[in-house]
C-alpha cells in the first residue's frame, strides 16, 4: 500500500532598499495535526459540494520555540498577510507573501501558513522556526511556502 505525505518547505528573502538582498534562509517544516485535518476536511467539502480553499494567509513571528504537529498557532505573531497561490509541477501547493515596508517588523524566527486573515485566528497549517531575520522598517520580506504531496 503507498502512503501519501505531506512535505512543507519555506524559502524566506529579506529586501533592503532599493531591492537589495539582505539575507536569504530556507527550511522545512512540520505540516500540523490541524493542518492535516483541515485538509482531510477540504477533500471531503470539494467531493460533496463547491468549496473554496482559504488556506493562504501567511503569518510571521518573533517566538524562536522549535515546531511541533501539535502547534495551533504560532508561538508570538507579528503580522499576517494574504498570499499569492500557484501550483508547481502538478503536487506542489505554493503560496507566496510579500510583508511590505513598515509590515511585521522586528525580530522573526517563525512562519505559519493559515486559513483566514485574522491575527490569532484560524486553522494553522504548517509552521517553520529558522534562525533570526531582522526586518527593519524600510525592509520587505517575501515568504514562500510550498507544500508538497507526495
Amino acid at each position: 500500500m503507498e502512503k501519501t505525505k505531506l512535505v512543507g518547505k519555506w524559502f524566506i528573502t529579506l529586501y533592503g532598499a532599493p531591492g537589495e538582498v539582505k539575507q536569504t534562509v530556507q527550511g522545512t517544516n512540520v505540516i500540523t495535526t490541524d493542518g492535516k485535518s483541515f485538509l482531510a476536511g477540504f477533500l471531503y467539502s470539494a467531493a460533496a459540494a463547491a468549496s473554496t480553499f482559504t488556506m493562504k494567509y501567511v503569518a510571521i513571528g518573533s517566538d524562536s520555540t522549535g515546531e511541533a504537529a501539535a502547534n495551533t498557532a504560532l508561538g508570538t505573531e507579528l503580522n499576517r498577510v494574504a498570499g499569492t497561490v500557484s501550483q508547481v509541477a502538478g503536487a506542489i501547493y505554493r503560496v507566496t507573501a510579500t510583508f511590505a515596508s513598515g509590515i511585521g517588523t522586528g525580530n522573526v524566527y517563525e512562519y505559519g501558513l493559515f486559513s483566514t486573515a485574522t491575527t490569532g485566528a484560524g486553522t494553522i497549517f504548517s509552521r517553520d522556526t529558522e534562525g533570526l531575520v531582522t526586518k527593519g522598517a524600510n525592509d520587505s520580506l517575501v515568504v514562500i511556502t510550498e507544500v508538497t504531496i507526495s
